[in-house]
């Protein structure tokens, strides 16, 4: 697998597509990738990601509210975790099981009690709301071996700006994919996703 720090963000794909554009992301370069679970059968896609290329990529799931989840993740061979907030519970089952976490924070309180319940990354959302300036702020009180990732508002042509502030890594949503998009169409968006990234990021 690549080190790119990239999450594709598949929200609304269906048990029909998602093998399809999971293969699309991963031709492009892109082996982070997780469906949201307010998505149509959501453990179904799953499932059938980690059967065809889980030896491939980082599959798992976001929007992951409750631990009962990362159980049932667990059990389908899941192996990333990502979250809208910061649930120490959901972190700590998370670990516990042998997969990856990354919660959903917005402040400093909110960081560090992420990495202390052992959070791998963390996701800095809505980080268009929080903007560069604060992600800059933020990262001078963090630890420098903590890894923040940028979700909701980065894509390529402001990936230079969060680097500047310090951003590792990015959570990519509709810039990749939405729902009922060719696999071939996402195909074309993630590997201009990932010419941008390297010219930044590489």
């Amino acid at each position: 697998m690549t080190a790119r720090n990239l999450i594709a963000i598949l929200r609304g794909v269906t048990p029909d597509d998602a093998p399809a554009v999971t293969e699309a992301l991963i031709s492009a370069g892109i082996t982070m990738i997780e469906i949201p679970l307010n998505s149509p059968q959501p453990f179904d896609s799953i499932a059938a990601m980690v059967e065809r290329f889980g030896a491939h990529a980082t599959i798992g799931a976001g929007t992951v509210l409750d631990t009962e989840a990362v159980e049932k993740l667990a059990d389908i061979g899941a192996k990333l975790i990502v979250s809208p907030n910061c649930d120490q519970e959901v972190i700590g089952a998370t670990k516990r099981l042998g997969m990856l976490s990354y919660p959903g924070v917005f402040t400093a309180t909110e960081c560090f009690a992420a990495l202390s319940a052992g959070a791998d990354g963390l996701k800095i959302f809505p980080a268009s709301i929080m903007g560069p300036a604060g992600i800059s702020a933020l990262k001078a009180v963090l630890p420098a071996s903590a890894p923040v990732y940028a979700v909701g508002g980065a894509g390529p042509n402001n990936f230079a700006q969060w680097r500047a502030a310090g951003v590792d890594g990015f959570g990519i949503g509709t810039a990749l994919y939405t729902p009922g998009l060719a696999p071939e169409d996402v195909r074309a968006r993630a590997e201009r996703l990932v010419l941008a990234y390297d010219e930044v990021m590489g």
